[in-house]
């Protein structure tokens, strides 16, 4: 399992920048896997999803300056370690930016927690995996 799960970063202007990353990316077989349309973004801005095997990885959004909304996501199969990060970057003076849960709007098994740095980056760690059920 990788590290990380998908970071994500602001663009300023979502087309231009799809075009450069399709063309810019393609020796390393990373291809734009799904765009996601302002009416169901936060920010009201165009997002772009790239990555490999169906999975986007990369993401860029425009409609916040360029550098803004950075975000990134680490990936864990257990849904405890997930509730662990929370709790210690809370205590090592993270500010909530959601508790641990499922992310309906993602899927059904998209189980996350997000706080902000020191510099208010956004952190997150999720796990998708699907719980196996107690005998």
């Amino acid at each position: 399992m990788t590290i990380l799960d998908h970071i994500e970063f602001a663009v300023r202007d979502a087309e231009v920048s799809r075009r450069f990353y399709e063309l810019a990316l393609a020796p390393l077989d990373i291809v734009r896997v799904i765009t996601v349309g302002p009416e169901r973004t936060r920010t009201g801005g165009t997002r772009h999803g790239f990555g490999k095997d169906g999975y986007p990885s990369l993401w860029i959004h425009d409609n916040e300056p360029s550098g803004a909304g950075t975000h990134i996501a680490f990936a864990t199969g257990e849904r405890a370690i997930v509730d662990a990060f929370h709790q210690a970057a809370l205590t090592a003076g993270g500010i909530d930016n959601g508790p641990p849960g499922i992310r309906q709007h993602y899927h059904e098994h998209y189980y996350a927690a997000y706080v902000l740095d020191p510099d208010g980056i956004n952190v997150e760690v999720v796990c998708q995996d699907v719980p196996v059920s107690a005998p």
